[in-house]
């Protein structure tokens, strides 16, 4: 057997995706999916400062944790939009209050 070294490959995430948004295509979806993984940082940062677990939040609604697991996880999938009420629900069950803001687009 002979013995091989690995030698690590540099990976600039940031720069892959700089490049990537050159492409009008690739551009457009990326930006459609920005207001997304927003809210959904929102809603995970928001149970993070509770010090809640996925199980309590659900508890917490009156939802099961597999029902929760798919609300969170819906916001980057389309699969199931959660409600305005649902998302009431998670802000109460978080401490929070939930506020909803229309920005102007700048062109």
């Amino acid at each position: 057997m002979t013995d091989s070294k690995c030698s690590p490959v540099s990976y600039d995430p940031r720069k892959d995706l700089d490049t990537d948004l050159q492409n009008q295509e690739f551009r457009l979806a990326w930006e459609a999916l920005e207001d997304e993984y927003a809210a959904l940082d929102a809603l995970l940062a928001a149970r993070k400062q509770a010090g809640l677990t996925q199980e309590q939040v659900a508890v917490r609604m009156g939802i099961s944790q597999p029902s929760l697991a798919r609300v969170e996880a819906s916001l980057g999938s389309h699969r199931h939009s959660p409600s305005l009420e649902m998302l009431r629900k998670y802000a109460a069950a978080v401490n929070c209050e939930l506020k909803i803001s229309l920005v102007p687009r700048h062109s």
